[in-house]
C-alpha cells in the first residue's frame, strides 16, 4: 500500500511540473505575437477551435488523440508533448536534488531551481522561434539569483559576481571582434545565469552549450540543412547547458579541478 501511495505522489509531482511547463509553452507561443498570456482559452493553432478540458491533460491528451487535433485532424507539434514531459521531469528532479517540504511539494531550494528551469525553457522556445531573448527573462533570473543568495549559501556573493562576468565578458569581446558570433541576449543570459549558478556552474554550462550547439551545427551541415555562413539560435543550447549545470555544474567542475 505504501508503494502505491508513493507512486501516486510521484505521479502527482510529475503532473504538476507538466502543467506548469504547459503554461510556459503558452507564454512562449503568445508573447512574440503580442497576445495575452493570461486571457483567452487554449485553442488549436491550426483551426482555432477552443480546446476542452480533456484535451489539455499534459502528455496524456497528446498520446490519446494520436497527436492530432480532434477538430481539424491536423497533426499537433511534438513540441507540446516534449515541453510537458520536460516540465514533469524538471519538477521531480528539482525535488530529488534539493528536497521536498513537509507537504510533499518542493522545498524552497527546489522551487527556485524549478522556476529557473522554467525560465530557461521559455527562453529556449522563444529564441528558437524568433532568435530573440527578452530582457524580462534576464531580470527574472537575477531575481532568482538574489533569492538564491539565502537559499544556496554555498555560493558566496563573490562567487556569483565572478560567475556573472567570467563567461559573459569573453562572449562580449568575441562578439565585438566577430560579427554575429554571439547575440546580446545570449550574453545577458550567461551574465544573469552566472550570478545564479556561480563561476563553476557557468563554466560547465558554457562548455555543455558549446558542445551541444557544435553537435547540432555539424549534424545540420552534414545533411546540408545549414551552410557555413548560416546562423542559428544558440540560446536553446545554452539553456541545455545551464539546465544541466543546475544539478551537476559544481560536481563536474569539482571533478575536473581535482584532475589538475
Amino acid at each position: 500500500m505504501i508503494v502505491v501511495f508513493s507512486g501516486i505522489l510521484w505521479l502527482l509531482r510529475f503532473a504538476m511540473g507538466a502543467c506548469v511547463f504547459s503554461f510556459f509553452n503558452v507564454v512562449a507561443c503568445r508573447l512574440p505575437l503580442g497576445e495575452s498570456v493570461v486571457k483567452g482559452r487554449s485553442h488549436c493553432p491550426h483551426c482555432g477551435r477552443t480546446l476542452t478540458a480533456g484535451e489539455l491533460i499534459p502528455c496524456v491528451s497528446y498520446l490519446i488523440q494520436g497527436r492530432k487535433c480532434r477538430g481539424c485532424g491536423k497533426k499537433i507539434s511534438a513540441r507540446y508533448f516534449v515541453v510537458e514531459l520536460a516540465g514533469g521531469l524538471a519538477f521531480v528532479c528539482s525535488g530529488a536534488f534539493f528536497g521536498y517540504g513537509s507537504s510533499g511539494l518542493l522545498s524552497l531550494r527546489g522551487l527556485i531551481a524549478f522556476l529557473y528551469l522554467g525560465v530557461l525553457m521559455i527562453v529556449a522556445l522563444i529564441d528558437w522561434d524568433t532568435r530573440i531573448i527578452y530582457n524580462r527573462f534576464h531580470i527574472c533570473i537575477i531575481l532568482l539569483g538574489i533569492a538564491a543568495l539565502w537559499l544556496f549559501p554555498e555560493h558566496t556573493i563573490t562567487d556569483r559576481l565572478i560567475g556573472a562576468v567570467v563567461v559573459s565578458a569573453p562572449m562580449l569581446l568575441i562578439a565585438l571582434v566577430i560579427e554575429g558570433a554571439f547575440g546580446g541576449g545570449d550574453i545577458k543570459l550567461m551574465a544573469a545565469s552566472g550570478f545564479f549558478l556561480g563561476w563553476r556552474g557557468i563554466l560547465v554550462a558554457m562548455f555543455l552549450g558549446l558542445l551541444t550547439g557544435s553537435f547540432y551545427a555539424l549534424s545540420m551541415l552534414a545533411v546540408h540543412k545549414l551552410n557555413r555562413k548560416d546562423h542559428f539560435a544558440f540560446g536553446p543550447f545554452l539553456a541545455i547547458g545551464l539546465g544541466a549545470a543546475v544539478f551537476y555544474g559544481d560536481s563536474i567542475a569539482g571533478w575536473y579541478l581535482s584532475l589538475l
